[in-house]
């Protein structure tokens, strides 16, 4: 009996120690996150930088980015078109700077990370000139080690 009982402690620490191995600093994940997608964002940007962003994001991630992407429904090939858009517009870019301001962790299951950020360069559709700074926030829903949700707000 002492056995059986020796064997179920060992398990039951062996599965708390996985627990907590296995969670994610989200501070820090927010701060990979950020990295990436301003390495998006730059005139220089490859498709290296855009699947380091992408490697970031459970495969149905949600997106919205209001008032123009309102559907935030978690789709099977959500990661495939995130690719597809940010593709477009890759090296659009002609000039691009980003400051990180704020993170905020909730608990394990959410991040907000408030940036400012100025661009300028030719929109790839209308070929017109583009210039403009920002402050942004996205709320980035986790699941587990991946963003679920990604909510995009600008003033």
């Amino acid at each position: 009996m002492k056995k059986i009982w020796a064997v179920l402690l060992f398990v039951m620490f062996s599965a708390s120690i996985s627990a907590e191995e296995a969670k994610v600093d989200l501070k820090a994940f927010a701060h990979l996150y950020f990295k990436n997608f301003k390495a998006t964002q730059a005139p220089d940007a490859s498709k290296e930088d855009l699947e380091n962003y992408l490697a970031l994001l459970a495969d149905d991630v949600g997106h919205t980015h209001l008032p123009w992407v309102t559907d935030d429904s978690r789709l099977p090939d959500g990661k495939q078109a995130m690719r597809e858009g940010m593709t477009y517009y890759l090296g659009a870019n002609k000039e691009y700077q980003a400051e990180l301001l704020d993170v905020f962790v909730f608990n394990d299951s959410a991040i907000a990370i408030r940036y400012k950020h100025h661009a300028k360069g030719i929109h790839p559709q209308t070929q017109q000139s583009n210039e403009y700074t920002k402050i942004n926030m996205e709320v980035l829903e986790m699941d587990g080690d991946k963003v679920g949700v990604i909510r995009k707000y600008h003033e």
